[in-house]
């Protein structure tokens, strides 16, 4: 065994724990952390497949961005972890079943990838371009179908998170956009009539003041 497929052991088995520990963890906040190391450790395996593009783009968008954010995330909400675990073990046997069929149709991917020689023409591709321009090449030609089906479910699944977790409050002030648009003047201004012209008031008369006191020595 050489250097590189120790490596390739080593993280491999890093990953497999990070990511069992994900799952496992008690702590949201520990769960992000292994999280982490589990992409940290995906990118060192593309870094011994000299795919170093995604091993950048793991690292930049993931570990820079993405798992940052989840980190904030969570740390600001300070979940309840008892109240989450209520009922896990009520649910358990279906999320069980759905975990098995989810690994079965991978395992099935997976090794049906495995078996498949590459097209001549995305070989030849590929070992004219770098590892980047080939990957676009792929992505773009044999596999366009699934990448496109891919962005519609994660279309998808954005707009049902937003949908199931948006909540109307009652002490903030909202307008339907199809009210603002139906809207008229009338609606927004009222015409008030007044006379053009109004008689200036009386003047009043001058109020008596009570003498001063030089008239009063006078008197």
């Amino acid at each position: 065994m050489d250097v590189k497929t120790g490596f390739f052991y080593l993280f491999s088995v890093v990953l497999l724990f990070a990511a069992f520990r994900v799952i496992t963890a008690r702590n949201p906040v520990h769960a992000v952390l292994y999280l982490m190391l589990a992409f940290s450790q995906a990118s060192a395996v593309w870094l011994l497949l000299q795919a170093e593009f995604l091993a950048v783009v793991l690292v930049l968008v993931y570990l820079g961005a993405v798992m940052v954010l989840f980190l904030f995330v969570v740390m600001m909400l300070d979940l309840n972890v008892d109240s989450l675990r209520q009922g896990f073990w009520k649910h358990f046997p279906l999320a069980a079943a759905v975990g098995v069929v989810i690994a079965l149709e991978m395992a099935y991917v997976l090794m049906g990838g495995f078996f498949r020689q590459m097209p001549a023409v995305a070989q030849t591709a590929a070992s004219q371009v770098s590892n980047t321009k080939a990957l676009g090449i792929l992505l773009y030609t044999e596999y366009l179908y699934p990448v496109q089906i891919a962005a519609v479910i994660l279309v998808v699944a954005m707009i049902a998170a937003i949908a199931l977790t948006l909540r109307a409050r009652k002490d903030t002030k909202f307008v339907h956009v199809d009210d603002q648009v139906k809207v008229k003047a009338r609606d927004r201004m009222a015409v008030v009539k007044l006379a053009a012209t109004q008689p200036a008031p009386a003047p009043a008369p001058p109020a008596e003041t009570a003498p001063t006191a030089a008239a009063e020595k006078k008197a």
